[in-house]
């Protein structure tokens, strides 16, 4: 017999359970059970009086950014819509089918009284939870940026003179404090001079590729080699270049981790002369790729003599040529720290080897060397060692499999709020719930069990395995053909 169903709605409800309306493997289930949320009570009670209207409970406040973020929901009026339709949602937050959902302000006014401080800790505990679970290795990291637009049109830029964008921006600043009774802080860099957004002045004017100029903001991002953990994140203005916050994120993942850093892996634009001395001073192992190798000099060095045949004597300080000429310091370059070895100009006029060794017009050749030379020379070593192509090569995968998974799932390449600090909560979240599913896949029980002892598996490994399982199958095919009879007519 053919049930019927009455859409006929129950006048009372007494026998609902959440908990049995949710299934065991709701990732949600896995989440409560790992993560501590209610940490952020003792954090934030400092920005809460002792009288007055009950606020909602500060872990709730922060399991629905999660939400936000974790699913990618659109909105934060979306997510508040979303609550009261699914079941896993409210069992996650504690609230029963009864109770009411809170106003989205609730989310933003929270984010304002809070500060990023509290969304940094939150990151950090997920950062040290995958160091007790032995996902973190410490020792050898990958660094890259990648551009965030913000959440600003390309038509609310205002351009004049520096003195006009200063105050303009000024202003702004002024403006946000009066309304929310906070502001931008002032540690950031400068952004662009000429120009501003007067929907988010903090965003600055910057390039990506072939698209054309818009407000974005920088993420600079530390990812360990074990498992992919993101162990250092920071979020700057879009002008500013990836190379200047180098030392910063590492000195960060150091501290995040508890771990000494001996390897750092990167691409050619980290490759400066300050990062490598930098990191040699530090003593990194620097297998970032040479900046200094992409830059095409071919056309001018072609046919004359290296560098490398100019050979130093320390203890005179100075520099002998290939034809035996001493060529001694002239002057210093306090901004490049280099100092220019040359020969008087009547001298090189004469040397016969000249055409071999340089095609200035007038001048004769210049040697710059810089003030910590070895250290620099010991990083290029590195450089371009076998060992550093190929743990660029990994890092081109666990680099781009971080940012594409962050900005597929979690709504990482555009800002949902305004403002640089916004933005620093935003980017501290998304790394907070990568680390968070990273720790649930690796470590769990049964058949996650295992899976703890996975690490990435890098591009080349994997197209080795795909050419020996194609080579094996070919050969069966082979054999197999050639038993098969062939017909007579």
């Amino acid at each position: 017999m053919m049930g019927h169903q009455e859409p006929q709605k129950d006048l009372f409800s007494y026998r609902i359970d959440l908990d049995k309306r949710v299934r065991p493997d709701n990732p949600l289930r896995r989440i409560a059970e790992k993560i501590d949320f209610t940490f952020v009570r003792e954090e934030v009670a400092k920005f809460y009086g002792k009288n007055g209207n009950e606020s909602v409970d500060p872990v709730i406040i922060l399991k629905m950014m999660f939400l936000l973020f974790y699913d990618d929901v659109a909105s934060e009026r979306e997510l508040m819509k979303v609550i009261a339709e699914r079941l896993d949602y409210m069992w996650f937050l504690g609230y029963g089918l009864d109770d009411e959902i809170p106003d989205h302000s609730v989310l933003s006014k929270a984010r304002k009284r809070w500060g990023k401080e509290v969304f940094e800790g939150f990151f950090v505990r997920t950062i040290m939870q995958c160091v007790e679970a032995q996902l973190v290795d410490g020792g050898k990291i990958h660094v890259d940026s990648s551009l965030t637009d913000a959440n600003a049109s390309k038509d609310s830029v205002t351009k004049g003179p520096p003195e006009l964008i200063a105050a303009l921006k000024k202003a702004y600043q002024a403006q946000e404090s009066k309304l929310e009774d906070t502001s931008t802080p002032e540690d950031y860099q400068a952004v662009n001079d000429r120009m501003v957004s007067t929907t988010d002045p903090d965003a600055a004017m910057t390039r990506k590729g072939v698209d054309s100029a818009r407000p974005r903001y920088h993420h600079h991002r530390v990812v360990d080699d074990a498992h992919g953990v993101i162990t250092a994140v920071i979020t700057t203005p879009g002008s500013i270049a990836e190379n200047k916050k180098l030392v910063e994120v590492v000195e960060q993942h150091a501290h995040n981790t508890r771990k000494e850093v001996r390897t750092v892996v990167a691409d050619h634009k980290y490759g400066t002369t300050e990062n490598y001395v930098a990191g040699q001073q530090a003593g990194w192992t620097t297998h970032m790729g040479d900046v200094l190798g992409k830059q095409d000099h071919t056309h001018k060095q072609s046919g004359i003599f290296p560098e490398s045949a100019f050979i130093y004597n320390r203890q005179e300080d100075t520099y002998t040529c290939p034809a035996g000429q001493i060529l001694r310091p002239r002057r210093v370059h306090w901004y490049k720290r280099t100092w220019e070895y040359c020969l008087p100009k009547k001298v090189c006029a004469a040397c016969p080897l000249r055409a071999q060794c340089t095609r200035a017009a007038i001048y004769g050749r210049t040697i710059r060397r810089h003030e910590h030379q070895d250290l620099l020379d010991l990083a290029r070593q590195q450089a371009h060692s076998s060992a550093a192509r190929k743990d660029r090569k990994r890092r081109q995968a666990v680099m781009e499999q971080s940012f594409a998974d962050a900005a597929n799932n979690h709504g990482f390449k555009r800002s949902r709020w305004r403002r640089l600090w916004r933005q620093q909560i935003q980017d501290y979240l998304i790394a907070a719930i990568q680390n968070i599913r990273i720790l649930l896949r690796r470590v769990g029980t049964g058949a996650s069990a295992g899976a703890a002892a996975l690490k990435i598996v890098p591009i080349e490994a994997v197209s080795t395995v795909f050419f020996i399982l194609k080579t094996f199958a070919r050969a069966i095919a082979q054999r197999m053909t050639a038993r098969i009879p062939t017909a007579s007519y």
